[in-house]
């Protein structure tokens, strides 16, 4: 019987089986499921293929994208048993998604809608280039309006893009009252956006074509009435033209002969030495030559816009308009005036203009103004003045300066040679350094300097030593010259030297070398001394193992300095900051080492506080800080711990300085009191004693303290 029911199509046949050891009827059992399973898949696919026959048919009827879209997705709500559609196309041009069909209980909405490729559930379909499938609806997205159902808004919406080879062609929407859309409806859905997709892009195509045609065949009939047009003119035309080219050839004879006076003209203005302004009554450039691109580096255009007034500097200005002015008024007298100017490269010159009223003139009808480039000629003058100066400067300076050519020739000593040679300017002038009988090192300078010369031509800096034997013994003079190269046609044509005597200097300097080494020695034996007294983390570390010193002086001696003192279970440290650096500081140090252990000694028991209490009295005692009349404001800064290595007991106080105490991960800072140690009073004002601070001392604290010169 069961056979016979699944042989007839009845898969829901029920079939109990007879023991575990039914195998026969197991294998019927799972038969029937096999046979169920592609029961419902062959129903499924013959259901996704009757809908895409469907479709399919409406898109082969139908040519007008608006018919064809109203039709597909009315059809298409029907077949999946949705309630609402919307069919977009996307405009290439625009980059939009264009609403062409909406459908909702069998009437037409013309809604015009459009979004950006982005913009809402659409947009973004669009955007991602797949299927969007919501069950949770926005409140304002859309509501269905029916008389049977009122205003309900859909349960489920799925949103398809229409893509075919990788183009996007539209967007598809469903909206359904259903709490799900099925995943039959959903893959039905997807396979059939392709065909759409294909069928929207070849109308696309068509409609394209459609209108490349009827824009051809307009101007195809329009080129046929202009072509009977253009045949009319064209013969108008040559009759035209033969008239034209006996006039022109008239008018080419006159305009050649124009233009080469032109280009005569243009040619001698360009390459004029001067350039030639014309200003009108109200000094506004009405013509500059061409010779002022060579010139000043402008176009007569750029000329024209105001540079001739605005590359110069205020002075220059105010005498060019007093210049103008005065032309207004005596027309017959010219007027000559120089200023600078500064050239479009950045290039200041010199220029010299020469104005001429000739508002009279027909051919001129302005003020003429002749400019020329003086720049040379104010070089030379200047140079001329600088030699005369150079020369007298010479003649009177205290320093030897002589000439020599490549040759060794003298061509110019002055009255200094004197001195070291024993003979006069006239006697040398003309001759070599051969013939004149040179001290050999100074013979032997001057051949090195112009050998080096001829090699290199650069500045030579050096220092001559010249012995002299005089009835008292030998005596030393001392010369630093400097040889200095100059070139002329890019050959080396003289050597200039200038040798200062700088004998005096030496001495000085040597003296100066002494008194440095005596001091640096006694700098040195203080080092030792101070060296002597500070402990290192040797000393340290017999006290407390586990601790550290960083000692690093700036100087050879210095004002910062650690302390230690032990008295019985007592153990003091401090970090103490002196003023001054270098050996002043270091003098501080030695009062406060030794002030420290005078206390540390005499007072039994002391606490931190009070023991900088007694620091600070005994530094103004020592240094009389309470006289009336002292300057000494020297004093220092101090970090002081006192430690009962047997209670562990920690005792701080500070001046200027804080303790740093690092506890289970945690930095706690004792502050130290803001005045320093020493100092002049503040007149009768009562001084507040230091304050101590004290703890109790855990394993595996840290305890950290340092002058300002830790950074």
């Amino acid at each position: 019987t069961f056979a016979r029911e699944i042989g007839s199509g009845n898969f829901h046949f029920q079939y109990t089986l007879s023991g575990e050891d039914d195998i026969l009827g197991k294998a019927l059992l799972v038969m029937r499921d096999n046979l169920l399973a592609n029961s419902r898949k062959e129903q499924e696919q013959n259901w996704i293929a009757e809908g895409k026959e469907l479709i399919s048919n409406i898109l082969r009827i139908h040519n007008k994208i608006d018919e064809l879209s109203y039709e597909v997705i009315a059809n298409l709500i029907k077949y999946i048993n949705a309630i609402q559609g919307a069919l977009y196309f996307y405009d290439e041009e625009k980059n939009l998604l264009v609403n062409v069909a909406t459908y909702a209980y069998n009437r037409k909405k013309y809604v015009q809608k459009e979004f950006r490729i982005g913009q809402g559930l659409i947009g973004q379909c669009a955007y991602e280039r797949d299927f969007i499938y919501r069950t949770e609806i926005p409140d304002d997205y859309m509501t269905i309006t029916s008389g049977i159902l009122g205003d309900r808004k859909p349960r489920s919406l799925l949103i398809v893009p229409l893509i075919t080879d990788e183009k996007l062609q539209g967007v598809i929407e469903v909206a359904s009252l259903e709490d799900h859309i099925p995943e039959l409806t959903i893959r039905f859905m997807r396979e059939l956006a392709e065909i759409i997709a294909r069928t929207l892009f070849n109308l696309r195509v068509n409609q394209q074509t459609e209108n490349l045609l009827r824009q051809a065949q307009k101007i195809t009939e329009e080129l046929r009435e202009s072509e009977e047009q253009l045949r009319m003119s064209a013969e108008e035309m040559k009759a035209t033209q033969e008239q034209l080219q006996i006039t022109n050839k008239k008018l080419e004879a006159q305009i050649r002969e124009v233009e080469n006076a032109q280009k005569r003209l243009h040619s001698l203005l360009e390459n004029a030495s001067e350039i030639i302004f014309i200003y009108d009554e109200n000094m506004m450039l009405k013509f500059v030559s061409p010779s002022v691109t060579r010139i000043l580096g402008y176009t007569p255009s750029e000329m024209m816009k105001g540079k001739d007034l605005q590359r110069i500097t205020r002075r220059g200005e105010a005498e060019l308009r007093a210049m103008f002015s005065e032309l207004i008024k005596n027309p017959s007298q010219p007027q000559t005036l120089q200023y600078t100017y500064m050239k479009k490269d950045g290039e200041r010159i010199f220029l010299e203009t020469t104005g001429r009223n000739l508002l009279d003139d027909p051919a001129i009808q302005g003020i003429l103004m002749n400019t020329r480039d003086i720049t040379a000629r104010k070089k030379a003058e200047k140079e001329e003045r600088l030699k005369s100066k150079m020369q007298s400067l010479s003649e009177n300076s205290p320093d030897l300066i002589l000439r020599l050519s490549p040759a060794g020739q003298f061509f110019y000593v002055n009255p200094m040679i004197e001195k070291y040679t024993g003979l006069a300017p006239r006697e040398v002038t003309g001759r070599t350094i051969e013939d004149i009988g040179l001290n050999e090192v100074l013979l032997g300078f001057f051949r090195s300097a112009i050998n080096e010369m001829k090699e290199s031509p650069a500045k030579v800096t050096r220092e001559v030593a010249l012995t002299n034997e005089t009835p008292d013994g030998k005596t030393h003079i001392y010369l630093s010259f400097d040889a200095i190269p100059e070139i002329a046609d890019n050959e080396l044509e003289s050597v200039l030297f200038v040798g200062h005597d700088v004998t005096e200097a030496k001495n000085t300097h040597r003296e100066i070398e002494e008194k440095n080494r005596k001091i640096q020695d006694s700098i040195n034996y203080a080092r030792r001394i101070q060296q002597s007294i500070i402990p290192d983390n040797k000393a340290l570390r017999q006290h407390l193992p586990k601790s550290f010193l960083l000692y690093q002086a700036r100087d050879v001696v210095s004002g910062d300095f650690p302390w230690l003192f032990r008295q019985g279970d007592i153990l003091y440290l401090a970090a103490i900051d002196c003023t001054g650096h270098g050996v002043p500081g270091a003098m501080l140090s030695f009062i406060a080492y030794f002030l420290l252990n005078n206390i540390a000694t005499r007072e039994k028991e002391i606490s931190a506080a009070h023991l900088l209490d007694l620091l600070h009295e005994g530094v103004r005692n020592t240094l009389r800080q309470h006289s009336n009349d002292t300057d000494a404001r020297d004093g220092m800064d101090v970090a002081l711990v006192r430690i009962d290595l047997n209670t562990q007991e920690v005792h701080f106080a500070g001046a200027h300085r804080p303790l740093y105490l690092l506890r289970s991960g945690e930095i706690t800072q004792f502050k130290g009191d803001l005045k320093a140690i020493g100092g002049i009073p503040v007149g009768k004002k009562t001084e507040k004693p230091f304050t101590n601070h004290s703890f109790k001392a855990l394993k595996g604290d840290r305890i950290f303290f340092f002058t300002d010169g830790l950074t």
